[in-house]
């Protein structure tokens, strides 16, 4: 089958690569986030999946807006059978949607649909689901509502941040999206319409976000950090002045919410129920360090509250 893949970030790459490994497709190009300005030197840098196409020789589409009558023409030009699509980042409108056969194929990562939007594994992770995965879908104009081709399941570790488990069904999900295709072009596979019910929502997750309330009870604290590791990351106020945090453990002491205590080997912080010990800290422009190098610079005195 003729493809013209759609994708920005890194999460999305390893379905790229399975489509190139797979001998069935062909990828004739791909459609990808124009090029961005990163770190310090703002260099305009390639997204990861338009950096794998680039290394692939293959041509790369970058649309500052997917309704671009220039963007519209070449896709119809380069007649994709279908268009797969991971992590895009940009609204999708019905002239686009309409040019490939086969419509436009998304790889989400959720069981759909729960936590439909931008960030379903954050969500999964911070509302203590112990179940997660992706699905592929075709696209429709309505949110994450298309009908579902296939699901492939993935267990929510306890430990597990945004990062790791994305990494995990990143790889799981190139191979359901690979399946998905073959289906497709087999005529074996139908999709079928989401349920009404359970549908729930997962919008973009800011920096705000991000910011711990240690009167929460410490699961949730623990929850949260580890939805927002390692983008954005999770932080807290001590006096006055922003510092992020890395996972936490939960242990069995008690302290008032937000009170420090630093012992000889940890250095733990009240939440609305038990203590937490915490792990990485980040202090602003400096590097990430253990918590107790951190509260021994700090100079933590006792009794000492984060806001």
């Amino acid at each position: 089958m003729r493809v013209v893949f759609a994708g920005t970030p890194a999460p999305a790459v390893p379905a790229l690569q399975a489509l190139l490994d797979s001998g069935r497709h062909e990828v004739a190009a791909v459609i990808t986030r124009p090029d961005a300005p990163a770190g310090r030197g703002r260099k305009l840098l390639r997204s990861p999946v338009g950096e794998l196409a680039d290394e692939h020789g293959i041509e790369v589409l970058t649309p500052a807006r997917a309704s671009e009558p220039d963007f519209l023409e070449r896709l119809a030009e380069l007649a994709p059978d279908c268009c797969p699509v991971v992590a895009y980042g940009a609204l999708l409108r019905e002239k686009a949607l309409a040019i490939p056969k086969f419509g436009w194929v998304n790889l989400h990562f959720s069981l759909l649909p729960a936590w439909r939007g931008a960030a379903p594994v954050q969500a999964a992770i911070r509302h203590g689901d112990e179940i997660t995965g992706a699905s592929t879908f075709r696209l429709v104009r309505e949110l994450d509502a298309g009908p579902v081709y296939g699901v492939v399941t993935e267990e929510v570790r306890a430990t597990d941040t945004a990062g790791e488990l994305l990494d995990r069904l990143a790889v799981s999900g190139a191979g359901l999206l690979a399946a998905t295709l073959d289906g497709i072009e087999d005529g074996t596979l139908r999709a079928e319409e989401q349920p009404g019910d359970d549908v729930s929502y997962a919008p973009k997750v800011t920096v705000e976000d991000a910011k711990v309330d240690f009167a929460a009870p410490a699961t949730a604290v623990d929850r949260l950090i580890r939805s927002v590791t390692p983008d954005p990351g999770a932080w807290a106020l001590l006096r006055d002045e922003r510092f992020k945090l890395g996972p936490v453990s939960v242990v069995e002491d008690e302290l008032p919410p937000g009170e420090i205590r630093v012992e000889r080997r940890r250095v733990l912080v009240g939440t609305g129920t038990s203590a937490v010990a915490l792990g990485e800290v980040q202090a602003a422009g400096k590097k990430r360090m253990a918590a107790t190098d951190w509260a021994r610079g700090t100079r933590i005195e006792q009794g000492e509250r984060l806001k």
